[in-house]
């Protein structure tokens, strides 16, 4: 389990890194729903501040990917967000983001690790009283503004168009996380308005009692949302993980729910964006998708089809999102329409720098009301 001298001495390298390369630092704070992560989120916050950083901080749990906009959207130097992800109860984590909204990746990692081992966790870590911060104006509370702002950034990746019948009725699990708020304000916004809830899994609830491995590429997990899918006759069931960056899916086919793979709903996806972009003449020139090493093979003999390039990446995410930072300096960021990995991470768009299961789950209701207009399953489709 992360510690508080853990987490302190972290935050404390991080903030000597900042202080090297920004004149006034500034920081943007999230946290899921994990035991102790608003605890921790406060620690860093505190420790910041106690070395000059400002702090901008999420005042409720917020999906990883809201962590990564909120850099962007504040101009923020870097990010931290408070998570261990699909991983067991027992676990905590700390993931830190770069001025783009990115992951750092293995250089600046490297550096922050250096000021890290310099840290005394006795005499380095002061921290400043949270409240105290908040009242002087030290920390900043991210608004309604940002939240509206990121939903709306999901919301413009819609490829659905219009005369979609969009009255399927979905079933939704956060698995106990912080994927509640953004998914369902973001599908309802978009016309998915026939949610229904696994009640048992959307309180917030860092033990995960229903699902000890809350990671949606794995049955078990989903297992009381197929039961609620079957009770409610539900077309499709949507789980995200904790933090809301992985979003799995099972489909009712004949007699039974059908779960996808990572693969099979990124290929899906892949298939349909490049197809609905071209049919709303929004497929830009010389398209870019960006996948890891371990994906399926199959997305370049897809993509070919499409004219789309394929660039090929580590394993992680944040590779994805350095990608997408390099066609931004090159000036080509409307290229990238789609990046994603087997393990049920996907983006459809540059508004953030890393997966984005509110942006996933919106785009697999697309998808799945689209084909079903013209009477096909995504089973249908994917075979």
């Amino acid at each position: 389990m992360l510690k508080i001298y853990t987490v302190a001495k972290a935050t404390r390298g991080y903030a000597k890194y900042l202080k090297a390369y920004f004149k006034n630092p500034s920081i943007a704070i999230a946290y899921d729903s994990r035991i102790n992560s608003d605890i921790f989120a406060q620690v860093v916050a505190e420790i910041m501040i106690a070395c000059e950083v400002k702090v901008y901080i999420w005042p409720e749990l917020m999906p990883t990917p809201s962590l990564s906009y909120a850099v962007r959207y504040l101009k923020t130097s870097g990010g931290i967000v408070i998570t261990a992800s699909h991983n067991p109860s027992k676990y905590n984590g700390y993931k830190v983001y770069g001025a783009d909204g990115c992951q750092i990746t293995t250089d600046a990692a490297r550096e922050i690790q250096e000021e890290i081992k310099e840290v005394d966790i006795w005499k380095d870590c002061e921290r400043y009283n949270y409240k105290r911060a908040l009242d002087e104006g030290k920390i900043k509370i991210i608004g309604e503004d940002c939240f509206n702002s990121f939903i709306d950034a999901v919301s413009a990746e819609s490829l659905c168009g219009d005369g979609i019948d969009k009255s399927m009725k979905i079933v939704y699990t956060p698995l106990y996380g912080a994927g509640l708020k953004c998914v369902t304000t973001c599908l309802k916004k978009n016309g998915f308005t026939d949610i229904e809830l696994v009640t048992e899994q959307s309180i917030i609830y860092g033990n995960f009692p229903t699902c000890p491995y809350p990671n949606p590429e794995i049955r078990e997990a989903l297992e009381l949302g197929i039961e609620t899918a079957e009770e409610k006759h539900a077309d499709l069931l949507i789980a995200t993980d904790p933090d809301c960056d992985r979003v799995g899916i099972a489909v009712f086919v004949g007699t039974k729910y059908n779960l996808l793979s990572g693969n099979e709903v990124g290929l899906l996806l892949l298939d349909y964006i490049c197809k609905r972009r071209i049919a709303l003449n929004r497929m830009p020139k010389r398209p870019v998708c960006v996948k890891t090493i371990v994906t399926m093979d199959m997305v370049t003999r897809i993509a070919k089809d499409y004219g789309v390039e394929v660039i090929d990446v580590l394993t992680g995410f944040k590779f994805i999102g350095e990608q997408i930072g390099i066609l931004e300096a090159k000036g080509e960021v409307d290229r990238y329409i789609f990046g994603f990995e087997e393990s049920y991470g996907y983006l459809t768009g540059a508004y953030v720098r890393d997966k984005d299961a509110v942006d996933g789950s919106l785009m697999i209701a697309e998808m799945f009301a689209y084909y079903r207009s013209e009477g096909l399953s995504l089973i249908d489709v994917l075979d």
